[in-house]
């Protein structure tokens, strides 16, 4: 079976079928899905009766099951992102969901309005950006895991050989998966960013990439979902991959980020930042090796960077990461605290330079994946820097955007690309290209987790702190505010205006250690009172909101 799916579709609806036909140059399948039964059998173009009502789509997003039963879930729109490697790579931009059921009169009141709120999620969810799929390549796996595969697994369907952590409609595709003979119906989407940007150094034209996969494993938002599971998954884990392609070669530098690997929560309270709470009981040491055997196996040698705060609330987590890398004793695995905002602090973000030259020779030593024209490995990347701060989102993105500069000067000077001595940032078009890369991979990351964009993208996109990026940034932490406290699950608080209001009253009487962080927090919680006021006033007084995630268990 070829490692493809079936790119050009028909759907045609009867009362009592869907047909998913098949359009490709000599295709003649069709999929039929019983709405009554929900029986999934695979036809041909004949059976497809002429009275059905028939439109294009673009992918099987897959099948999910809510109160009134099974929803069909397709692709309506997408857009082109470019090609890889010859392959053409697509974002998913809408969709339908379509009820096996014809009436809803099987269900009481309060069924049908659980229903409908299910519903609300369900688009909800669907209407975030991000959402990328490959009919001919698999997105799932970096470069160089695909370089080193049997032929066996080249013939797999995309869905049999894909990376689990990276199917982020798995679970919506686990009843085409259970059939082979379907497998190319069923179209695995990645949940995260991708750009592809055409360059040119030297006169010399090279394709860049950047790929951001996120894990649907211990999927949820900011604050509802912090550290580890019981297997050892990350909350907000994303593999990040940047890719040259240059007359034939590839060079691939892989990073990944993800929440401290402890058993800790954050839940949101009406406090701008709530207090990290270590889980005293459980034990860590079982979940944190179990996460960092996995990692291992996947990547090779682990360096960590903790970004997080070495005092106040961050402090105790931070302490507890250390103590853990020391107690588990492992040589794959090095560990290097960054307090971030220390070293940074009055805009000295130069000062980052002190983190990228204690890590160089480690970098040198992970070294990158680059394979020639021919096919051959000239070099392997043995590791991966393991970045994190708190949400793994701003911090962490400024310093993953560093070492990987660092790394691509490395591989276009191998490639012939940079004349020896040249130096990337001197390349004023490719850096801006560069730069708003990074920063649109930030803005990307942090909606899909905390609801907004990315703080601290000024640096990111120009190389300095701004006093417009300070503004920016404090915009952006009050609707991450509102969102995480209001909107990011259900929750009905009908006394937060006043709590609001006298959190702005208790700012104004106390002062801050400056006169600007002061006004900072006047300014934030004043905003945030007289918002939420109006928010209240024309919302009511229920705040109730769909969650930004749904994950499956509360589905099913």
């Amino acid at each position: 079976m070829a490692a493809t799916t079936y790119e050009r579709l028909k759907l045609h609806v009867t009362p009592e079928k869907f047909y998913v036909e098949a359009c490709d140059d000599g295709a003649d399948d069709v999929l039929i899905i019983d709405r009554v039964s929900t029986e999934v059998t695979l036809s041909v173009k004949k059976d497809i009766p002429p009275s059905a009502v028939t439109r294009p789509i673009f992918g099987i997003l897959g099948t999910i099951h809510l109160v009134a039963g099974n929803y069909l879930i397709v692709i309506t729109k997408k857009k082109k992102i470019g090609e890889f490697f010859n392959h053409v790579i697509w974002k998913a931009t809408d969709f339908d969901v379509l009820s096996y059921k014809k009436t809803m009169l099987h269900l009481t009141d309060i069924q049908l309005q659980d229903n409908k709120t299910f519903l609300a999620m369900m688009n909800h969810v669907l209407s975030m950006d991000g959402f990328y799929f490959s009919t001919t390549y698999d997105l799932t796996h970096t470069l160089q895991r695909l370089s080193n595969t049997s032929p066996e697994f080249q013939e797999m369907s995309l869905l049999e050989r894909a990376d689990q952590r990276f199917v982020w409609n798995g679970h919506l595709l686990r009843e085409l998966s259970a059939q082979p003979e379907v497998h190319r119906f069923a179209l695995p989407v990645l949940h995260g960013f991708i750009t592809m940007h055409s360059c040119s150094i030297n006169g010399k034209y090279f394709d860049w990439i950047l790929i951001s996969r996120r894990s649907c494993f211990r999927a949820g938002v900011r604050y509802y979902v912090r550290g580890i599971d019981s297997e050892g998954h990350a909350a907000n884990f994303v593999e990040t991959e940047q890719i040259v392609h240059y007359n034939g070669s590839r060079a691939s530098f892989v990073q990944t980020r993800g929440s401290i690997p402890l058993y800790w929560s954050q839940r949101p309270n009406l406090k701008y930042k709530p207090l990290p709470l270590i889980n005293k009981v459980a034990n860590h040491m079982d979940g944190f090796q179990r996460h960092f055997d996995s990692q291992i196996i996947i990547y090779g040698k682990q360096v960590i960077i903790n970004l997080v705060n070495q005092k106040g609330s961050e402090k105790p987590l931070e302490q507890a990461f250390a103590t853990m890398v020391s107690s588990l004793g492992n040589g794959m695995i090095r560990y290097i605290a960054f307090d971030f905002h220390k070293e940074c602090k009055n805009m000295r973000w130069d000062r980052l330079s002190i983190l990228l030259d204690q890590v160089a020779e480690m970098q040198d030593e992970l070294s990158y994946f680059l394979v020639d024209p021919a096919g051959v490995v000239l070099s392997t990347q043995e590791g991966v820097f393991r970045s994190n701060c708190m949400d793994c989102l701003d911090r962490t993105n400024v310093i993953q955007s560093l070492l990987a500069r660092r790394s691509l000067q490395a591989q276009l000077q191998r490639l012939g690309v940079l004349h020896v001595g040249q130096k990337l940032e001197e390349q004023d078009e490719f850096e801006k290209i560069y730069k708003n890369a990074w920063a649109d991979n930030a803005n990307a990351c942090a909606k899909q987790y905390a609801g907004t964009g990315a703080l601290k993208t000024d640096f990111t996109r120009t190389g300095k702190r701004t006093q417009l990026g300070l503004i920016m940034d404090g915009w952006n932490s009050l609707i991450r505010y509102y969102k995480n406290n209001f909107s990011d699950g259900f929750r009905q608080l009908p006394i937060i205006m006043v709590v609001a209001f006298s959190m702005c009253i208790i700012c104004l009487l106390m002062a801050g250690d400056t006169w600007t962080e002061t006004l900072a927090y006047v300014l934030f919680w004043g905003v945030a009172s007289i918002g939420t006021f109006f928010i209240i006033l024309y919302n009511g007084k229920d705040f109730v909101d769909a969650p930004r995630l749904v994950q499956k268990e509360k589905i099913d």
